[in-house]
């Protein structure tokens, strides 16, 4: 089994295809259905919030049966789909830290909004993205693949939800900014990254706490602050560190881990 075929099995997606080709991380509608049903809520609970009852306010049935697989493409909506079960828990731990939380799932299951993900970091903070510079990102990795009316669309959605994850500030003129990560988002970067198979200081060095932009130290404070939470197990002494995640995996969903 590829690296790959076994994230799969954890909940990430790979391709060319995702949400962001029509919408962004849907926070307000993510936020809403979380608001109504608790955290072991079933995948036809929430199906029926959106199709049936209607509370994301949706004007006909297509754009209710459309929320519905986006919000599946962008976050599984199911707990049996250990991503989105950690996930649906840790939102319980820090309102503050959910836009960037979102963003952090949207990452692991839509190939569109990782393309973009490149562009963003290489910006300075204080610096300007017109939306015709993530427009070229993406030909850049796709060249001659979308309209540029998709280019467009695709550039408005991705940006959207950078800003609303805090790495981009302003409506019209988009400006790199810093943003706020919080013990919750650090506990979920690491868990990440071990499921990718990183363990001790290497989970300090991921793709997915490198996207945190913080320096080491603030990441191991963050991680300690994580632990006493009880969002993980954290030990850190001299230049060794152990970080462990219990009860966020079965012993089924471990061995997968060694596969």
């Amino acid at each position: 089994m590829t690296k790959n075929e076994n994230l799969v099995k954890f909940g990430f997606k790979f391709g060319q295809n995702g949400a962001h080709s029509a919408r962004t991380m849907m926070l307000a509608e993510i936020s809403q259905l979380f608001d109504i049903q608790p955290v072991d809520a079933k995948p036809e609970e929430y199906k029926y919030d959106i199709e049936v009852a209607n509370v994301l306010h949706k004007p006909t049935s297509r754009a209710r049966t459309l929320t519905w697989r986006h919000l599946v493409d962008l976050y599984g909506m199911d707990t049996q789909i250990p991503l989105f079960r950690i996930f649906r828990l840790l939102w319980e731990s820090d309102e503050k830290a959910r836009p960037l939380l979102a963003c952090q799932m949207s990452l692991t299951r839509d190939p569109i909004l990782r393309l973009s993900k490149p562009k963003i970091l290489s910006l300075r903070i204080g610096e300007h993205l017109p939306r015709e510079g993530m427009e070229q990102a993406v030909i850049d990795q796709y060249p001659d693949r979308f309209s540029p009316a998709m280019l467009k669309s695709m550039a408005q959605n991705v940006n959207g939800t950078w800003t609303r994850a805090g790495y981009l500030s302003g409506r019209n003129k988009k400006i790199r900014s810093e943003p706020d990560v919080r013990p919750v988002n650090v506990a979920f970067s690491l868990f990440l990254g071990y499921l990718e198979g990183a363990t001790g200081n290497r989970l300090f060095s991921t793709e997915w706490t490198q996207m945190l932009e913080c320096r080491r130290e603030s990441l191991i404070e963050l991680a300690r602050l994580a632990s006493h939470r009880g969002l993980l197990n954290f030990k850190h002494s001299s230049e060794v560190i152990e970080v462990t995640f219990p009860d966020y995996l079965t012993q089924e969903e471990e061995a997968w881990l060694y596969e």
